[in-house]
């Protein structure tokens, strides 16, 4: 099977033959989805100005209308200003209707920042979350070996002086568990709004996040139904080209908006650039040996080998938020 796929496997290997009809299935698909399996009259969407949400937002302005479309804006006191700025000049690009709901006061009420400021001065003692930033992320060393990965902890003092350290256990998953509120919270108000128009909530994962476990069950995993779900990130920007996604989205670096500090997707979880991340997801997915990958990426057979292991083990460890609820 691999080396019939070698045959077409290439850096083109991903690229659509045709992308109006791509974008004209999932159109049609969503269309039938929201009205006529989920008998709703339209969509909600939430907007962070990031090229997943865009896209999505997209497709469905084209299957329903924009008419149909509600843009739901889902800032925090740690949100940057620009995600604000670009969902709006998306929703105005789409003429779609935009609501802002601020959930700094729920994420307050809940204790969000405060338990994850706990967790985090249980690390680093001086650290000030009136006047510090902090991050976490995975440590890029064990991406050529075959471990698990570790997590590490950065703060940025008001300085500027960044300081890391692994990050331990139950201080990752407190921090985990405190910022996982952000994203329950943005999904209970986006079917709030849904509830109240009557709409579907439309998810905004790819493939990536799907399949490894870059979402929050019941938060922005909490969702009627994912129309880009099967795409790689490298066809969700050929499709934002096309469907006319405003540039500054399109250039923007996908980052996780979630930490006070900057931080990249590729940073914090991926560990990869999304072009080759897709390219040796879809050689792992079609039975590619991995010399065969290495060869067009240019990259050792040992490389790919980690790197295979890598998506095997993210996948294995996420698959109970993939999971649907057991029932009895």
């Amino acid at each position: 099977m691999s080396s019939q796929l070698y045959e077409t496997f290439s850096n083109d290997i991903l690229k659509f033959e045709n992308i109006e009809a791509e974008i004209n299935i999932i159109t049609e698909k969503l269309k039938n989805d929201i009205f006529r399996v989920l008998k709703r009259k339209g969509a909600v969407i939430g907007i962070s100005g990031g090229i997943d949400s865009s896209v999505t937002l997209a497709l469905a302005v084209k299957a329903v209308g924009s008419e149909n479309v509600l843009g739901v804006m889902l800032p925090e006191k740690d949100s940057s200003p620009e995600s604000k700025e670009f969902a709006l000049k998306l929703s105005r690009t789409f003429n779609i209707q935009t609501i802002e709901e601020n959930i700094t006061g729920a994420l307050e009420g809940l204790g969000c920042y405060e338990r994850r400021d706990q967790a985090v001065s249980l690390i680093f003692p001086e650290f000030d979350p009136k006047e510090d930033k902090m991050k976490i992320g995975i440590n890029k060393r064990g991406l050529n070996q075959f471990l698990p990965p570790a997590f590490s902890i950065t703060i940025v003092k008001k300085d500027g002086i960044e300081k890391s350290k692994l990050l331990p256990v139950n201080e990752y998953l407190q921090i985990v568990a405190a910022s996982n509120f952000k994203q329950r919270c943005r999904m209970s108000m986006l079917y709030y709004h849904a509830d109240r128009l009557h709409y579907a909530v439309i998810g905004t994962p790819n493939i990536h996040e799907v399949k490894q476990g870059f979402f929050v069950k019941y938060g922005d995993g909490g969702a009627d139904i994912m129309p880009i779900a099967h795409l790689y990130k490298s066809q969700v920007y050929r499709l934002a080209e096309y469907l006319g996604v405003p540039t500054e989205i399109i250039s923007r670096t996908p980052t996780t908006d979630t930490y006070t500090a900057e931080q990249t997707q590729e940073e914090f979880f991926f560990q990869l650039p999304y072009e080759e991340m897709d390219l040796i997801w879809y050689g792992l997915e079609n039975g590619l040996s991995p010399d065969e990958v290495g060869r067009v990426l240019g990259k050792t057979t040992e490389e790919v080998e980690f790197a295979y292991a890598n998506f095997r083990r993210k996948e294995k460890t996420t698959e109970y938020l993939r999971m649907a609820p057991i029932k009895y």
